[in-house]
């Protein structure tokens, strides 16, 4: 059973207030609890009682194995330095675009190169049926008079 500190929402729509519970980590998030710890009321002002937890009971459960969540393990640092080494979180693939996202624009890049290609074969033979009938001219005369010279001997 892995324990999470974490937050758990209550309030009314559009405003919300958190308890800071001690839950497994496969309950509910709004669900069944092992003890309550603390609030944070996310309406109050910054510089006032926004966060209330019972650093005891948090080193405690923090003894007993207990990871808290992000934002909990914020609070544990603001409220004490020592009783939670928070770091900023590290996701390097966050801003990276998932399979189908990936899948789209390799299709649109392979279209584009079709689109180039097909453009440039257009823009060829644009360009090669102008040089043709002049060489054809002159290799005509050519050939002409080749095949008079055959038939006068």
């Amino acid at each position: 059973m892995a324990l999470k500190i974490r937050l758990a929402r209550g309030g009314a729509k559009k405003r919300p207030y958190y308890r800071i519970v001690v839950a497994d980590s496969r309950a509910p998030r709004d669900g069944r609890f092992i003890e309550k710890i603390g609030s944070y009321n996310p309406m109050l002002p910054k510089d006032g009682e926004r966060v209330k937890i019972d650093m005891e009971k948090a080193k405690a459960w923090l003894a007993k194995g207990a990871k808290p969540t992000d934002r909990v393990g914020r609070f544990l640092n603001q409220l004490e330095a020592d009783a939670w080494a928070w770091e900023h979180g590290n996701n390097p693939k966050k801003g990276e675009p998932g399979e189908k996202a990936k899948e789209r624009e390799a299709e649109r890049l392979e279209k584009e190169e079709a689109k180039k290609a097909a453009e440039a074969e257009a823009k060829a033979a644009a360009e090669a049926p102008a040089e043709e009938p002049a060489a054809e001219a002159e290799e005509a005369p050519a050939e002409e008079a080749a095949a008079e010279e055959e038939k006068s001997e």
